[in-house]
């Protein structure tokens, strides 16, 4: 398996992937939607998305935002996605997506990364608390800094 940045290359992989994500979360098929979505953020730089691939099929992404602390006056991300297909699961992406995220904001020089998940998806909770975010249960946000 490796994670790659995501290019224009890999677009329609990855608005089907981006599509099964927002089904996930139960809404409407709309592949022509999430390609163009993705088109834009890509073109326009407004994320990072890294992808998981094995043998050339696309198993997860992840998609991270910039923000700035103004506190620190530094930037800090937004992992704002994390999806990994169902039958590729356990199978250590996820875990390589978010050591991937690490690096994009240490060699970015941030102050954090930031994500936001449900209090009941345990799973994705305890995964992240395996590789070092920490919960603020004062707003229900992880952090892990830099």
């Amino acid at each position: 398996m490796q994670i790659i940045k995501a290019t224009a290359d890999r677009l329609a992989a990855l608005a089907e992937l981006f599509d099964a994500y927002r089904q996930h979360y139960e809404q409407t098929p709309d592949v022509p939607g999430a390609y163009a979505f993705l088109s834009e953020r890509l073109e326009r730089n407004d994320s990072v998305i890294f992808l998981a691939e094995d043998e050339g099929r696309v198993l997860g992404f992840t998609q991270l935002y910039p923000v700035f602390s103004s506190i620190g006056m530094k930037r800090a991300w937004i992992l704002n996605d994390l999806f990994v297909t169902p039958d590729a699961r356990q199978r250590g992406a996820a875990r390589a997506l978010l050591a991937r995220a690490r690096e994009l904001g240490q060699d970015t020089g941030s102050r954090y990364l930031m994500l936001q998940t449900h209090f009941d998806n345990k799973k994705a909770r305890a995964l992240y608390e395996s590789t070092g975010w920490e919960l603020d249960e004062a707003f229900g946000y992880y952090y892990l800094s830099l």
